[in-house]
């Protein structure tokens, strides 16, 4: 079951018409609990500090909240990722691989970080207003429910809803991306450029990025809109921004060379 994840997951506790920041943090937090409980995530200490500051970096110029934002590292050779609400941002291993730059990286954190600042999930949330919704994770991002060796009890039944975001809600975080990256002093190019490596990783191995494009169309559309925006800003801006680092193919290699699950 592959049915749902970049910026698609809908995890909730309580019916509410309208959710404040603090109960959104809340809600993030205890399903963040929940997903590390049943999701193989990677427990390295310096990937993770890899990741949250590269994360932080783009989030903390982006978001007039002052959220605590948190980063984690999936152990699933899946090519995804996906956001819960107050800031709690997953990406696979599998995407890490994916990506030749860091820039590229950058850009799918900056959309998810896009959801979360826009609040797309809530307000998704908010319409649910009166339905009694669980938790349902875990075979979403990974195929962790049918591999018998990781031992996860994974409840993918009951009242869950499962919703994706409208094509509004993920142009708006691709727009949000260009500007978030942009603003930390990284290349937005990396985002065009990853929508592009996977719609040729779809023609030469589709199996390897299945879930990417079963849970989060990637259209030659999109591209073709983030370029447009990235034209608009200053050539003398671009021309200064970081499109790569050896320290993002540092924390590459490291990932690679963890056990897979």
């Amino acid at each position: 079951m592959r049915r749902l994840g970049w910026g698609g997951l809908i995890l909730v506790l309580c019916a509410c018409a309208t959710m404040s920041t603090q109960q959104e943090v809340q809600l993030g937090e205890q399903q963040s609990e929940d997903v590390n409980k049943q999701l193989p995530i990677i427990q390295d200490a310096e990937v993770n500090r890899y990741v949250n500051t590269l994360g932080d970096s783009i989030a903390k110029l982006s978001d007039n909240r002052n959220l605590e934002w948190h980063f984690f590292v999936v152990n699933s050779q899946d090519v995804n990722a996906f956001a819960l609400p107050g800031g709690y941002i997953y990406v696979n291993r599998g995407l890490i691989e994916q990506a030749d730059k860091m820039d590229e990286l950058a850009g799918v954190l900056g959309h998810e970080i896009g959801h979360v600042i826009h609040r797309h999930s809530v307000k998704l949330i908010e319409k649910q207003q009166g339905a009694s919704l669980g938790l349902a994770v875990g075979c979403i991002l990974t195929n962790v429910c049918s591999d018998p060796t990781t031992g996860a009890a994974i409840n993918v039944a009951g009242n869950a809803v499962f919703s994706k975001f409208s094509r509004q809600d993920e142009q708006q975080a691709d727009e949000s991306a260009v500007t978030y990256v942009t603003r930390a002093g990284i290349d937005p190019h990396g985002l065009p450029s990853m929508f592009q490596k996977l719609l040729q990783e779809r023609q030469s191995n589709p199996s390897t990025v299945e879930t990417w494009f079963a849970t989060h169309p990637t259209e030659e559309s999109r591209i073709a809109d983030t370029e447009h925006l990235i034209d608009q800003i200053d050539p003398a801006i671009l021309r200064g921004l970081t499109q790569d680092a050896p320290g993002f193919h540092d924390f590459q290699n490291r990932v690679k060379g963890l056990p897979r699950r």
